[in-house]
């Protein structure tokens, strides 16, 4: 549903993008990360039709976004980063002005449809003015649904809330994203590990890396962290795991645990299990240990800085 071959995009004499190439498919949330300043906002324009790239070719909903951009336009809800609202308009009235702007038939009707998939039905009629910044999101996304787009673009969605209002907004992409391509940007590294089926991480207008979370994490390790718990003292656990041929960087966590290391493609965990039942131990835990999104994304773009690509 989203095609990006080679997109460019300069201002000036800087190059905000630097032939980025990357695509998203229906049913998919695909999480667009990266520092501010990174080309997060500059790619979500051109995908949505506001702004031409200097060179490259973006296909949306099957539709070029330079050649048919109106096209393109029907088919995409946008959601900015600062969502404009008028808050001495209803919820409802915002909707249907919307709707009717875009030609939209029976208006009032899908208005109030629309507030009900975002979870804003009881609050039809309440002026935007006394919505709270999480309630405003909410309508924001509705206006971005209101034509049942095929694509969904979202910029930030959940900058500036607390936590409640994060999970709010957070569980309506969820469900808006089972039938629909969703491409949202954010630099909470958090959220789209919570979110995303995949993500791009971005940083000085290139694409460093392009894979599921679990993935990115093998690759960026090369290895499976594991964490091993005894029951009673865990003394000489340590020494018990680093006899097995494969298992490596073993570290003392507490008085009944461990973790190791082995190769990605090396699984030792049953001659892990094998030797610490062996050495009096009972086994009551071994799992492995993920690694932060925020990890990889420091890790990907320190690397991206110092010339290296993933």
């Amino acid at each position: 549903m989203i095609q990006v071959n080679g997109l460019t995009k300069d201002y000036g004499e800087r190059r905000a993008l630097h032939s980025i190439s990357f695509d998203a498919k229906q049913g998919e949330i695909v999480g667009f990360l990266g520092p501010n300043g990174a080309g997060k906002t500059t790619t979500m324009r051109i995908l949505t039709g506001y702004m031409p790239p200097t060179e490259g070719e973006a296909i949306v909903a099957g539709y070029n976004v330079v050649e048919e951009s109106m096209e393109v336009r029907k088919r995409v809800g946008y959601l900015p980063e600062t969502v404009p609202l008028y808050e001495d308009m209803t919820a409802l009235e915002y909707l249907k002005f919307m709707a009717d702007l875009r030609q939209l038939p029976k208006s009032e009707d899908l208005s109030y449809e629309t507030l009900e998939m975002v979870n804003l039905h009881d609050r039809a009629d309440s002026f935007i003015g006394t919505f709270s910044k999480g309630m405003r999101q909410r309508v924001g996304l509705a206006q971005a649904l209101l034509h049942r787009p095929e694509v969904l673009i979202l910029d930030e969605p959940t900058i500036g809330l607390d936590p409640n209002q994060v999970v709010e907004v957070r569980n309506v992409i969820r469900e808006i994203g089972k039938n629909r391509t969703v491409l949202f940007s954010t630099h909470i590294l958090s959220e789209a590990q919570q979110i995303s089926d995949r993500v791009l991480i971005i940083n000085k207008g290139q694409i460093v890396a392009e894979d599921t979370p679990e993935n990115l994490q093998s690759r960026v390790l090369g290895a499976e962290r594991i964490l091993l718990r005894v029951r009673g003292d865990a003394d000489g656990l340590d020494a018990a795991v680093k006899k097995v041929k494969g298992a490596r960087k073993v570290e003392t966590k507490s008085d009944d645990a461990v973790e190791f290391e082995f190769s990605a493609g090396q699984d030792v965990r049953p001659q892990v299990a094998k030797a610490v039942i062996q050495a009096g131990y009972e086994l009551i835990e071994m799992r492995p240990i993920g690694m932060s999104l925020e990890e990889i994304f420091l890790e990907l773009t320190q690397n991206n800085d110092t010339g290296k690509r993933s």
